[in-house]
């Protein structure tokens, strides 16, 4: 990769060039991310460094850059290149093997973190959070993390996401134990969401879930999607991608306490078709959400005192 000039501005300026021409969605972002990766600093101390005119880096710290910005245009994701994602004030390693966090999501997180915080509020005691299809941990070490003293269960599958989310619980620190639980920001465990924990069936406060709900003919544009998530994370099953966000949920009535909190994401397209399943008589005060593009993004309900439904087909 070339500049015109060998002060870091220009490094920048041909870095953002050359990922537009490739249609990377946020050029000029991504190129600063990227040098910062190879820095080892942060993208503000890089755009500070370019508005003062600094100099371009050492040739080795170029080398590493071009071929980093080389693998962007080739839209591998970004988070892969970095190994970082964020999510909610947090930094979660993720790469091949799992889902990439997304913004959109992070709304279903604070949903989840109010219905904790409303638990403790309400009954004074430590609430229990249950994240089925966990994938890289993003929702359930956010609940951790704003409700420090909740016991937050993470449920995966996958071998490979399974072992992003341990790293990132295992990353993100240790925390004193409560009673029934280990230390740690989350349990993360093994399971199908739609058999998981049998040992907390009546017992949870809140179920939250970013299944995956892509029908099967809604192939992703964004070659980073398409691409790199893996296809478990994606597709839902079934004609509509409502497989397994419908065993979620009927795991959820089995799992939560009268009174309990089921959070479900979808598609912007399947919030009736949810909502509809939540009509049932194992809910009450079925809502739908829209995230911070103003898109339908999830559904909430309340677990009524009656009877579990059976469960549909197996999650994953």
């Amino acid at each position: 990769m070339s500049a015109s000039g060998t002060d870091l501005a220009a490094l920048l300026r041909a870095a953002a060039g050359r990922l537009a021409a490739a249609g990377v969605p946020s050029p000029r972002a991504d190129a600063e991310e990227l040098l910062a990766h190879a820095l080892g600093t942060t993208r503000g101390a890089v755009a500070l460094a370019a508005l003062r005119g600094d100099d371009g880096p050492a040739p080795d710290v170029r080398t590493a850059y071009a071929a980093l910005v080389a693998a962007r245009c080739a839209r591998r994701p970004l988070q892969h290149l970095t190994g970082r994602a964020p999510f909610r004030g947090l930094e979660l390693a993720v790469g091949p093997g799992v889902f990439v966090p997304r913004p959109e999501t992070e709304g279903l997180a604070g949903a989840a973190v109010d219905a904790a915080r409303e638990v403790e509020r309400a009954e004074g005691r430590p609430a229990v959070v249950v994240d089925l299809c966990t994938g890289s941990g993003a929702v359930a070490l956010a609940v951790a993390a704003e409700v420090p003293r909740a016991r937050v269960v993470g449920v995966e599958l996958s071998e490979d996401a399974l072992a992003w989310a341990r790293r990132n619980a295992a990353d993100l620190g240790a925390r004193p134990p409560l009673a029934g639980r280990p230390g740690g920001p989350v349990e993360v465990v093994a399971g199908d969401a739609g058999s998981a924990l049998p040992g907390l069936e009546g017992l949870v406060d809140v179920v939250v879930s970013n299944p995956p709900y892509i029908p099967p003919g809604a192939v992703p544009v964004d070659p980073e999607v398409r691409d790199h998530d893996p296809g478990a994370a994606l597709y839902g099953g079934g004609e509509d991608g409502l497989e397994v966000p419908g065993a979620v949920v009927a795991r959820a009535a089995a799992l939560l306490r009268p009174g309990g909190v089921v959070l479900v994401e979808h598609a912007e397209v399947q919030q009736p078709a949810l909502l509809a399943v939540l009509a049932g008589p194992a809910w009450s005060g079925a809502t739908g959400a829209v995230d911070l593009t103003g898109r339908p993004r999830w559904v909430r309900a309340t677990r009524a005192d009656g009877a579990v439904p059976a469960p549909p087909a197996a999650a994953r």
